[in-house]
């Protein structure tokens, strides 16, 4: 019987890839129900502003899939799927009330959280399999999600968690 063959850190690359792929294409689909449902034009925008951002995302997960001659297919991932679940029953149960933006914010730090945790780790991975260019890509796409959690952590400071707690009393 032959023996099976052993996966490797490419191979690890390549699933981590398909994940966050999918993750970012999920993410596409939520934003535009996020900015709709937000109260303030401020949280809107945020969304609306991420949205045009995460499109150019994928772009550069489709380039590093074309690097390595494999096709861009994501592979679903349970977290992002309960991550963006969470926002859902945000929008739903808080709908009109005084605390839905600043629930919104935090569910969008969440997915951002994820977000940053993924490519960290392929960014890592990436550099121990020599891939130049997918390094390159991927730490782009960090650096702006670590920009967009530190932007909601300002509109949460900035009044909207604050707007939550007055309107409540």
């Amino acid at each position: 019987m032959p023996k099976k063959a052993t996966k490797g850190l490419e191979d690890m690359f390549l699933d981590g890839l398909k994940d966050i792929y999918y993750a970012e294409k999920k993410i596409l689909k939520a934003l535009p129900k996020m900015a709709k449902g937000a109260e303030s034009e401020e949280v809107a925008a945020a969304f609306e502003k991420h949205r045009e951002q995460t499109e150019e995302q994928v772009e550069r997960l489709e380039q590093i899939f074309d690097s390595m001659d494999k096709p861009a297919r994501g592979k679903t991932c349970p977290a992002i799927d309960g991550i963006i679940e969470e926002g859902s029953e945000i929008l739903s149960d808080y709908k009109d009330a005084p605390a839905l933006d600043a629930g919104l914010v935090g569910a969008a730090q969440a997915v951002e959280h994820y977000e940053i945790a993924r490519y960290g780790t392929l960014i890592a991975w990436a550099e121990q399999l020599g891939m130049k260019d997918a390094l390159q890509l991927l730490r782009k796409t960090l650096q702006e999600e670590m920009e967009t959690d530190e932007a909601l952590t300002k509109l949460g400071e900035q009044g909207v968690n604050e707007r939550a707690m007055q309107e409540a009393a």
